[in-house]
């Protein structure tokens, strides 16, 4: 059985006593904390176990992220413990609903149209963007204290708001001695209480995006969380189980195609959201899902799977569940999925995107595979 990264939290949730599977054997425990690693991808830890070897050899499962393989739609999965198609966040951008006609949610930033666009968190509802209940939320109704040590950023994001869900106790970490701090003032208290945080840590994608996955910059961050986790594991008390894991790995850029120079591309197309290695289109007219699916693997040809959203749906991409009306048509008529090491890039719509040398989201391992690493 392929487990995934939405089995981690009703795994958790069972072991303090909450009803829901526990396929991965979480053991119970006074205090768990739930560390995710941006970035960390199971293949890459594992071609460099000679730079990671505390990571490397306290892998207990490797997870597939699922589909697409990005932040956003990664930490609601972990979350809510389902994949998009329940929860909803279907990729790092996608179309929703305005008084004036879709727009483009940057759902990583909660912006319109851009990573760098305009705050939509009073505009698109992160609550009811997302509508299923997370797992934080069932923990803390059964008492569980919540708590979370993150970049004080993320402690009012809209994404944080649309996929954690439960109030509780911030510690800003932004650092990996933050960090630390952090998941040790949750874990030594000599209370009975229990308690569960979700604790995050962003360098390792950030350098794998600037300067790619595998260059010297990622791996002096690779051996800079090694050694972190390798203390955590001395210094917490056995009453506290530490789980780490990603959201995605990630590939180095190497066929670049410009979607905004290709005018085939655009006939009939009404938006592109998505990102460099799984995009999303959105017609002026259904009436014409065929022709656009044509010209698009025309010009892709094999550097891309281009199929349209029922397709999708019938090859389950985005989970087992049918998904409402709401959240099908946030996801494409047509989906096309980068193959191998291409990107899809649009420098003049994403520019920041587009310089970018590492990418993530589509269906290769060294995207799809993280690891789950345990202290127990």
């Amino acid at each position: 059985m392929v487990h995934t990264l939405a089995d981690v939290l009703p795994s958790v949730g069972s072991s303090f006593d909450l009803a829901g599977p526990n396929l991965l054997g979480v053991e119970p425990n006074r205090d768990v904390v739930v560390l995710l690693i941006d970035g960390l991808g199971a293949e890459l830890v594992a071609r460099h176990a000679e730079i990671a070897p505390t990571l490397n050899s306290r892998v207990g499962h490797v997870l597939q992220a699922g589909f697409p393989a990005t932040t956003a739609t990664s930490l609601a999965s972990l979350a809510v413990g389902a994949p998009c198609a329940v929860h909803g966040v279907v990729g790092y951008s996608f179309a929703v609903p305005q008084p004036d006609g879709p727009r483009t949610l940057n759902a990583l930033r909660w912006t319109f149209d851009t990573a760098q666009g305009s705050d939509a968190r009073d505009t698109v509802d992160p609550a009811s963007t997302q509508p299923s209940r997370s797992r934080l939320q069932a923990m803390a109704e059964q008492g569980v204290e919540i708590h979370y040590v993150v970049p004080g950023y993320q402690a009012r994001s809209g994404l944080t708001r649309a996929a954690f869900r439960a109030t509780g106790v911030v510690h800003p970490a932004a650092t990996l001695d933050e960090l630390r701090d952090g998941i040790l003032a949750v874990a030594r208290h000599d209370g009975p209480g229990r308690r569960f945080a979700y604790a995050y840590y962003p360098d390792l994608d950030m350098n794998g995006h600037i300067h790619g996955p595998e260059s010297p910059e990622w791996l002096t961050v690779l051996a800079d969380v090694d050694r972190f986790v390798a203390d955590l594991f001395t210094d917490l008390p056995s009453t506290c189980t530490l789980l780490i894991t990603g959201d995605h790995g990630m590939i180095s850029a190497g066929t670049i195609i410009d979607l905004d120079a290709a005018p085939d591309l655009h006939r009939g197309v009404r938006q592109i959201a998505g990102e460099a290695r799984v995009r999303h289109v959105y017609l002026n007219d259904r009436a014409a899902l065929d022709d656009v699916a044509e010209a698009w693997r025309g010009v892709l040809g094999s550097h891309a799977r281009v199929v349209t959203r029922e397709q999708a749906f019938d090859d389950q991409w985005f989970g087992s569940a049918v998904p409402t009306a709401d959240i099908a048509a946030r996801i494409g008529d047509v989906i096309a999925v980068a193959e191998g090491d291409t990107v899809l890039v649009r420098p003049a719509a994403e520019p920041m995107e587009s310089t970018m040398r590492g990418h993530h989201g589509a269906w290769t391992a060294d995207e799809q595979l993280v690891p789950l690493v345990t202290n127990r």
